[in-house]
């Protein structure tokens, strides 16, 4: 009863909040950050010798470095504000993945492991309470009808936890589905479930849209929501042609529940739950990188930690009215970034995601699947499926001409072969654009 209330609570703070004006959202986010901060200060060992001055600056870099994951796993212990130990912490996460009982916790405290995408595996901490602030804001967020109607959630992850477990009531219910089970075992069950909410990551979206297509699943949910994986435009018309309904977005990482989309389809960022920095990337200063500080997590506190995350501001205000960022795309990380050589000048140069992802679904509509990988600044690898095979040499023609026009304006071009697409392991995210470079901080220009 405790833990249904704490929920409504922040349910109905989420609703409220959303509803302030752009000034007076500032001015309330503002106090929220140096409550936060004042906290954090008192009761992490980290932080405690670290804070010299009653004041709270969070630009303050002797007070508040910048984090990341290796620096969060190399300060674990003096971090949090619980005593827990890196090493329990751990013995405990890796039980839980190997036999797949995501139950186990330390005290009241959730231990997970996050998926080591970026090449480091971390530990997580959550408390009940914030387990509870985060079902009430992810339900005030993403619930299509509040608590009208009972919702049935089909949700698709590498790991359960606690924390998704949380968000069950009795006008919600919360089925996982492990991403490890095989694909015909999904469309058994959720052939029997009939979920009226549909969350996964795009690329098991776009295979259960396929076998609804093929008539192998029947499935009506009101509300498709992606997750994990950037949505890529080729799939979100494929997932949307399917099941026709907009689909929406959660931009969420171990770090934090960082941005969902609005009924407009646009994605905010969760001001209303991190304060968000930005790390430009461009001279525009229309692309950069998150750098978040979540004052909803006291038991492993999240402050100032750089995400490798590109995002895309949007130019024009969204229709909604929320006083909350709005972004035009998530582009990816900056592994996704291609580097190449300058045409004009001596030196190298990003190219964003975006600018390959156009090109490629921009050329035919006889693309079924892609991958474009960048092996070093003159070596480029396109992997295509294809609905057509007679049309398939006429297919890579035109995604090679459409790479080929952008990169000569500005580029010394690349050689691009095309080989055989090679399909994901059913826990490996799906990237469609990837470089093989090494990053140099500092070496390269943007444009």
């Amino acid at each position: 009863m405790i833990k249904l209330m704490y929920i409504l609570q922040n349910y109905l703070k989420v609703k409220k909040v959303q509803k302030y004006s752009p000034e007076h959202f500032r001015m309330w986010q503002n106090k929220q950050l140096q409550k936060h901060l004042k906290w954090i200060n008192t009761h992490s060992p980290y932080y405690q010798q670290l804070k010299k001055s009653r004041t709270y600056d969070l630009t303050d870099i002797n007070h508040y470095p910048f984090m990341n994951k290796p620096f969060m796993m190399d300060h674990f212990d003096e971090q949090n504000t619980k005593g827990v130990k890196k090493e329990e912490a751990f013995q405990v996460a890796m039980h839980a993945e190997e036999n797949r009982d995501f139950s186990p916790a330390i005290g009241n405290i959730t231990v997970g492991l996050s998926s080591g995408t970026s090449g480091n595996r971390g530990i997580f901490l959550v408390s009940r309470e914030e387990q509870s602030a985060w079902a009430g804001t992810i339900l005030a967020k993403l619930l299509p009808n509040g608590f009208k109607n009972k919702e049935k959630i089909a949700f698709f992850l590498r790991a359960n936890s606690n924390l998704y477990e949380s968000v069950r009531s009795n006008k919600i219910e919360f089925a996982f589905f492990d991403l490890l089970d095989h694909f015909d075992e999904h469309i058994k069950r959720l052939q029997d479930y009939q979920p009226t909410i549909l969350a996964a990551p795009p690329s098991m979206v776009r295979r259960i849209a396929s076998a609804v297509k093929e008539q192998k699943l029947n499935i009506q949910p009101i509300k498709i929501i992606t997750m994990a994986e950037v949505l890529d435009p080729l799939d979100e018309a494929y997932i949307e042609s399917i099941f026709k309904q907009k689909i929406h977005q959660v931009y969420q990482c171990t770090e934090g529940f960082l941005g969902c989309s609005c009924s407009h389809g646009t994605i905010h960022l969760n001001e209303d739950i991190v304060y968000i920095e930005k790390e430009f990337l461009n001279a525009e200063k229309t692309k950069f990188h998150p750098i978040i500080t979540d004052y909803k997590r006291r038991t492993q506190p999240i402050i100032r930690y750089r995400l490798n995350d590109i995002l895309t501001l949007k130019s024009e205000p969204c229709p909604c009215g929320s006083p909350m960022l709005a972004i035009e795309q998530i582009e990816g990380r900056m592994d996704d970034v291609f580097i190449l050589k300058d045409k004009h000048k001596d030196s190298l140069e990003y190219v964003f995601p975006d600018f390959i992802r156009r090109a490629c679904i921009s050329a035919s509509d006889n693309l079924k699947e892609y991958k474009v990988i960048q092996h070093n600044v003159l070596e480029i690898e396109v992997q295509c499926l294809v609905f057509d095979e007679e049309k398939r040499q006429e297919t890579e023609q035109s995604i090679e001409s459409n790479l080929m026009d952008f990169f000569q304006d500005n580029y010394l071009s690349p050689e691009i072969t095309f080989s055989e697409y090679e399909e994901n392991d059913r826990l490996t995210k799906l990237k469609r654009i990837k470089s093989n470079i090494q990053l140099n901080e500092g070496v390269y220009n943007t444009k």
